[in-house]
Order: C-alpha cells, then sequence, then structure tokens
C-alpha cells in the first residue's frame, strides 16, 4: 500500500538505475538528491506511545521511492519487518504479546487492512502503547500478506480500517495535486497516510502528528510531480475477432 505503484508515468530519468545522478544518495533521508527531503523531515523523529510495526513486501523494499524509510526517519518507535507474512519469530514485539494473555477487552494490537470485516478505528477503544502494524505492498501482495498473518494475529490484534466507501471508486488527499492511479474503493491510501491517519485516533496530540507527516508526504509527492512525464492516452486493444469500429 504504498506510492510506488502510483507514479506510473515518473520521468525517472536521474532518480532510478538508468543514469549517473543516481548514484548521488543523500546521506540524511537515503533518497536520490535531486528528491531529498532532509529540508521535510523532522529535525528529531516524532516520539508516540504507539509502536508502529511494518511488514514491507520484499518487492517494494527494492523501491527507491519507497515511503516507508520516510515514515520510519520522521518516526522514532518504527519496527520494519521485510517478509511476506507476520508469524512466531517474525518479530519479538508482536511474540511477546502472542505469548502473553489478558483480560483487557482493549487490543493490545491493531492491523490496518480495509473491507468490510474490519472495525473502524475510532470505535476502537486502545491502550496506551498499542502496538499499530501496516502492510506495505501492492494491494494484491497486501491481501495475501494479511491473509497469510491473520491466524498468528487473530489472538492478540484487532483488524481495523480508516474511512471507506466501498461503492465509491478510491482516492486520497493527492488527487488535487497529483494525478494517482485510482485505488480499489475509497479509504485505500498509502501507508504512510495509513499510519498518519491511524496515529491521529489512537495519540493523545494525534491530529499534531497527522499533520506532521503528511506534510512530508505532501513534499515527497510534489518533488515526485516535477519528474513526471506527460501522459499519453493508452490505445486500447480490442479482443481477438472483434471487429474494429469506424471513428469520426
Amino acid at each position: 500500500m504504498d506510492l510506488e505503484d502510483e507514479f506510473n508515468h515518473l520521468d525517472l530519468s536521474g532518480v532510478d538505475g538508468r543514469s549517473e545522478s543516481r548514484r548521488r544518495i543523500c546521506d540524511g533521508c537515503g533518497r536520490p538528491e535531486n528528491v531529498c527531503l532532509c529540508g521535510s523531515l523532522p529535525s528529531e523523529p516524532i516520539s508516540t506511545a504507539t509502536q508502529i510495526v511494518i511488514l514491507h513486501h520484499p518487492h517494494e523494499h527494492l523501491h527507491k521511492l519507497s515511503t516507508v524509510p520516510i515514515l520510519t526517519k520522521s518516526l522514532l518507535n518504527t519496527h520494519t519487518i521485510v517478509g511476506r507474512r507476520l508469524r512466531r519469530g517474525s518479530s519479538p514485539l508482536l511474540d511477546s504479546l502472542h505469548s502473553s494473555s489478558s483480560d483487557d477487552e482493549s487490543p493490545r494490537a491493531i492491523y490496518l487492512f480495509p473491507g468490510p470485516a474490519s472495525t473502524h478505528i475510532s470505535q476502537i477503544n486502545p491502550n496506551p502503547g498499542t502496538v499499530l502494524i501496516v502492510f506495505d505492498a501492492t494491494w494484491k501482495h497486501a491481501k495475501e500478506m494479511v491473509d497469510a498473518s491473520a491466524e498468528y494475529l487473530s489472538s492478540f490484534a484487532i483488524r481495523a480500517c480508516l474511512d471507506c466507501d466501498f461503492g465509491e471508486t478510491g482516492g486520497n488527499i493527492f488527487d488535487s495535486e497529483l494525478i494517482l492511479r485510482r485505488e480499489p474503493f475509497l479509504g485505500c491510501v498509502s501507508t504512510m497516510e495509513a499510519a498518519a491517519r491511524a496515529l491521529r485516533a489512537l495519540e493523545p496530540n494525534g491530529p499534531e502528528i497527522e499533520s506532521r507527516l503528511l506534510n512530508v508526504l505532501r513534499d515527497m509527492v510534489r518533488l515526485q510531480a516535477s519528474h513526471m512525464k506527460p501522459m499519453k492516452p493508452r490505445p486500447k486493444l480490442l479482443k481477438k475477432g472483434q471487429p474494429k469500429k469506424d471513428f469520426e
């Protein structure tokens, strides 16, 4: 659930592995120097009571334009796991929750993924220090990761979502600033935006944290937008045997 999928029309010359300039990586933010975000990052990582665990798909881990490194540089209490599912041994933090028992009705962990089976995050009353789990991948891979992790998570975590509308084609906060690929339904957002929205509900100073994270993300989008190529309409392919139509 990240922005790499959405920048299908980026001009990556000077950003990806096809030019010399890509090799000049900023030591501060880890991004190519021509899209450096050091000026946008918090001077010190933001401290939260919430612990954030990110399951980072191996394919997304290879993308230099991933939002996960920026998220982990913006927040203090983040833990990144590269893999395709959560299970015993993936994380000492999660294993401690899995092994311990609790009579408290408040969830000890929340994992974000939209869908009819999810509880809206505003309806959850978490304990201080609740663990927030997010899945970073394409939507197809993220669903596979959630399904593969569900049995392990079921004993200590609740599935939650942000605002969703399953009858509407999705977008996100950047629709007015940048043309992005449409999401499966309204409420599907990038990993960093999802974490920011969730922390708004989970942290005492959540609105301030959300605003600071989204400002960083907006700056990232604006930088990437400056490398976009003009989009050309894709020719419509006809099925085999289907006659061509005449257009005036």
